[in-house]
């Protein structure tokens, strides 16, 4: 509650600042509260801790529900950000922000495939693995990487793809394309040999998943292998402490298309085929006459779509089930073996995804709630257990709190911040705004306001505080409050636009 009212007092300045100075430009500075330097307090996390990052791939924040072992290992026993953003709600893109800490303009990545995005598009001389690695840590990825990873013209050295290891990985398990949207019949790379599992009906005996299907189901084969390398961490005897990177394919929808979409793991089957699909107000709105031509260009939706936006919604939670048990897995790998009280366990997801919001049946890729809000949990050995952080935070904070943990030095100027101050402090100072990118759209958002540029020309304005589904723009009110702030937001998201390291706090 004492969060909350800090929020709405610095808005409340915000709105006077306003509506006094409404007839004029109104400077940023004026607009939000000054901003002292977080206090880092006793921080008890082990110096220089294994590193263990669980990611999902197209995971919603209102997703979590379904895990309870998530919610029993990490959620209870670490800190909750319930303010999570992806910065830019795609998978490549995000991925990149991850390994590097900073937005898509400075990384580079504006897409899943070339010539914007893609594998090829990153500069892997430079990300939290090298970094790590030169920092004395032993590194290890399992999973998806990537988009593009294991494509001819992805590649960013001379020779056959998919053989290529990028820089900085230890040990590396990395899942190639076209097959890493596929639960069964996948490839990954294996330290350079290519081993496939299974075929698409999961019948080939290539496999040491987990033996509850005896399948080689893709989630619990990744379970296995990040299982597998904490055991034989904790037999090395090089002294170096661990950085293991476990990214599930998960609930992203199965490519080539299958049916049902994603497949869940045999025993998971049928575990909410009665579960209804959640109806907020932005559900197949009804009037989007505010919104940018592209969404005015989309027809309601039709009971046979929302019949398959259901479909969806259940089978990506039942493929999460499979992620819970794995999260189970690789936790008593770390008890079992002694480590978990050296280890950092970080849970997250790379972006959001619709569900019939704003008549969008699919994806992600756009600015709006349902894409840009992910889990992020953490659990950290002598950190407070239980806890919620409700400050604006981000994928391009993971790097820099990695960094901070490992005490590493990083290559690049990172726009992210360490989260380690606000799981000391939740209460401690924070940036006031993030941007929020797509290949379409670049937006600012505050705690309590949104603000986007579309590359139509078109913008939207939502006041969060009375509108949170984003059902009305107000880009076009004629409140003189609201107009001064639309102008100090825009002027805002044109330093964010350009910003690097601290000039985008």
């Amino acid at each position: 509650m004492e969060a909350r009212r800090r929020r709405k007092m610095r808005y409340a300045v915000l709105f006077t600042a306003a509506v006094v100075a409404a007839a004029g430009a109104v400077p940023i500075s004026a607009l939000v509260a000054p901003q002292r330097p977080a206090p880092r307090g006793a921080i008890l996390t082990p110096t220089r801790p294994n590193i263990l990052v669980i990611m999902t791939d197209d995971q919603r924040q209102d997703d979590m529900w379904v895990m309870q072992r998530v919610d029993a290992l990490l959620t209870q026993r670490g800190t909750t950000f319930s303010d999570s953003f992806a910065s830019f709600p795609l998978c490549c893109p995000s991925r990149a922000t991850f390994l590097t800490g900073q937005y898509s303009h400075n990384h580079g990545v504006g897409g899943n495939i070339p010539p914007l995005g893609g594998y090829g598009k990153l500069d892997h001389t430079e990300t939290l693995a090298v970094w790590l690695e030169r920092g004395g840590y032993y590194t290890a990825h399992v999973g998806k990487y990537l988009n593009g990873y294991g494509v001819e013209d992805a590649q960013t050295v001379p020779g056959p793809p998919p053989y290529e290891i990028p820089p900085g990985w230890s040990e590396w398990y990395g899942s190639v394309d076209p097959f890493s949207h596929t639960m069964l019949g996948f490839t990954l790379n294996e330290q350079g040999t290519l081993v496939t599992y299974g075929d698409q009906t999961g019948a080939q005996a290539r496999c040491d998943s987990h033996p509850f299907d005896g399948v080689c189901y893709q989630t619990d084969v990744y379970a296995r292998k990040a299982a597998d390398f904490i055991r034989r961490r904790a037999r090395a005897t090089d002294g170096k402490p661990f950085f293991l990177w476990v990214a599930f394919t998960a609930p992203h929808l199965e490519s080539p298309a299958v049916v049902p979409n994603p497949r869940p793991a045999p025993r998971h089957r049928g575990s909410f085929r009665n579960q209804p699909l959640p109806t907020p107000p932005s559900l197949n709105e009804t009037d989007v006459s505010d919104k940018p031509v592209f969404l005015r260009s989309l027809a309601p939706m039709n009971s046979t779509e929302i019949g398959r936006v259901t479909a969806f919604y259940r089978t990506r939670l039942t493929a999460l089930l499979a992620v819970d048990d794995a999260v189970d897995e690789i936790i008593a790998a770390l008890g079992a073996t002694g480590q978990l009280q050296n280890t950092v366990v970080i849970f997250a997801s790379d972006n959001g995804w619709f569900q019939g919001e704003h008549r969008f049946l699919a994806g992600k890729g756009w600015p709006y709630e349902e894409a840009v809000r992910v889990p992020l949990i953490i659990r950290a050995p002598g950190m407070p257990a239980g806890q919620t952080v409700a400050k604006l935070v981000a994928n391009l904070d993971l790097a820099p709190t990695i960094v901070d943990l490992a005490q590493a030095v990083p290559g690049r100027v990172m726009d992210g911040r360490s989260l380690l101050p606000l799981m000391t402090d939740p209460t401690a100072a924070w940036r006031p705004d993030l941007l929020l990118k797509t290949s379409y759209t670049a937006a600012v958002r505050s705690d309590l306001y949104v603000y986007m540029e579309h590359i139509s020309g078109e913008r939207e304005f939502y006041d969060l505080q009375v509108d949170p589904f984003q059902l009305q723009s107000l880009h076009d009110s004629t409140s003189a409050a609201y107009q001064a702030i639309m102008a100090a937001l825009k002027q805002r998201l044109d330093v964010l636009k350009a910003c690097s390291g601290a000039s985008c706090w």
